[in-house]
């Protein structure tokens, strides 16, 4: 194990996975010589070669078609679309031609695409570099859509992105990159002496379509993913109730036994997440968990999550869920 920090985790599942095999390529704005705005791929160019990192021009739709291209002759890509809110100028590629072609030809193509997206608030992006647009590609069949959330599961859930045979859409919470940020703005811990700061070394990963239970209870089932995870979590330490905290990790494909098994247990559901309510996933979650879990239902299922606005620059820490309106819902499941 080596304390990472989730760059470093990031950055270490790409190094070795290009060690493994020399069919992987990662391109995309600025990854190559400077290693990404945010240095996820610091070093990677020096250590692999230019002709295997490289940088793309501004320009996501083209990138995203010669992913394509190379990921049905045999490459395995890995794209970085430099922030999550860029990637609808490649929504056409992806949910148009990577999510269809296994089933358009019959299995005789694949397309081992790896989309990787820093996503979400927290950074004081504003507008156009705050957004988590997951719901928009959990809706495309084809697509395998992922949502980190700590070192360690970015590590593994990178590692099995690469290796599958389908495209994979993997976000990655900057928020969290350098430290587990709850709801304060001037909260912010880096993950040194963090549990989940201990990352395997060599190749390490986690199946696709697992959850994580971060926590058991016995009073409440808080669904999460990415920041929001930590969020919950400090929620349910200020509240006091014992809960089930699920961090889904994969959103496509997910994992209802380990949210069924748990509400089950509980009879009440919390869904938290960062993006607006309006069909975000957590309404997908709250419909499934009814088609399942009925009878099991004590009070209805709760959402917190964004509003259903454009992200606000200044007042994004009213925007986004915290501690408080998660502590606020909790407790709501427990009214009789």
């Amino acid at each position: 194990m080596t304390e990472m920090n989730m760059i470093q985790a990031l950055n270490s599942a790409l190094d070795e996975r290009m060690n493994a095999d020399e069919d992987i390529v990662i391109f995309g704005e600025d990854v190559g010589f400077f290693g990404g705005v945010f240095r996820v791929t610091d070093g990677l160019q020096k250590k692999h070669g230019a002709h295997r990192i490289f940088d793309a021009p501004l320009a996501e739709g083209g990138f995203a078609a010669m992913a394509f291209g190379m990921g049905i002759n045999g490459l395995r890509p890995v794209m970085e679309i430099q922030f999550a809110d860029y990637i609808f100028p490649a929504y056409d590629q992806i949910v148009n031609e990577m999510a269809k072609v296994r089933h358009r030809s019959g299995g005789e193509f694949t397309c081992p695409v790896t989309i990787r997206a820093p996503a979400g608030g927290g950074i004081r992006g504003g507008h156009h570099h705050s957004q988590s647009p997951e719901a928009q590609f959990t809706h495309t069949p084809g697509l395998k859509v992922v949502y980190c959330s700590t070192p360690r599961n970015a590590k593994g859930l990178l590692t099995s992105a690469i290796e599958s045979n389908d495209p994979v859409v993997f976000f990655e919470p900057k928020r969290c990159y350098r430290g587990p940020f709850y709801g304060d703005p001037h909260n912010v811990p880096t993950w040194k002496g963090h549990e989940e700061a201990d990352v395997p070394e060599g190749h390490y990963a986690i199946p696709l379509g697992q959850a994580n239970m971060v926590q058991e209870g016995d009073a409440c089932t808080v669904i999460a993913w990415g920041t929001m995870v930590h969020v919950a979590q400090q929620a349910i330490k200020d509240c006091g109730i014992s809960c089930d905290l699920i961090d889904l990790q994969t959103l496509v494909p997910w994992d209802r036994d380990a949210v069924v098994n748990s509400v089950k247990k509980t009879g009440r559901v919390v869904v938290v997440h960062e993006a607006p309510k309006t069909s975000g996933f957590g309404a997908e979650m709250a419909a499934s968990i009814q088609e399942r879990c009925f009878y099991h239902l004590e009070v209805p299922i709760e959402r917190v999550t964004g509003w259903d606005t454009p992200f606000p620059h200044t007042t994004e820490w009213d925007y986004m869920p915290s501690p408080s309106r998660i502590t606020e819902a909790i407790m709501r499941t427990q009214e009789d």
